[in-house]
């Protein structure tokens, strides 16, 4: 008599994926915590480029100027006569006090040195002119 003998299922191996799922989890949560979401707000301007740009980390006071000539301090427009006043409010007596000039590219350059020319008479001690890096 033949006998058939049941065949056995074999057991399969499981990979426990929960404690995975939570490290995966865990990390994904670190990098959105941890990662800089810088957003410029402000006056949409495109900044000239430079090969030899460098961050700049102190508190600045920031003027763009765009591609018409009009200023604009703290998101609002500005005319030259007043930037004067604001600008020596913002500095006070700090002379070493950083101003920044964000020009757009196409700005006709009298209408940039205009500004410049406001800030260092308002006392600023440091004048930069904004550039994006040159890829």
């Amino acid at each position: 008599m033949l006998v058939h003998r049941k065949k056995r299922p074999r057991y399969q191996i499981q990979v426990p994926l929960t404690s995975l799922i939570d490290i995966v989890f865990l990390l994904l949560i670190y990098f959105l915590l941890t990662t800089n979401f810088m957003v410029d707000e402000g006056i949409k301007i495109k900044l000239p480029q430079a090969k030899a740009s460098a961050l700049q980390t102190e508190q600045e006071i920031t003027i763009y100027v765009n591609r018409e000539g009009r200023a604009f301090l703290e998101n609002q427009e500005i005319p030259l006569g007043n930037l004067f006043e604001r600008l020596k409010k913002m500095i006070g007596g700090h002379e070493d006090k950083l101003v920044v000039i964000k020009a757009d590219r196409s700005v006709i350059l009298n209408k940039a040195v205009r500004v410049m020319d406001v800030a260092k008479a308002a006392g600023a001690g440091k004048l930069c002119l904004a550039t994006e890096k040159e890829f």
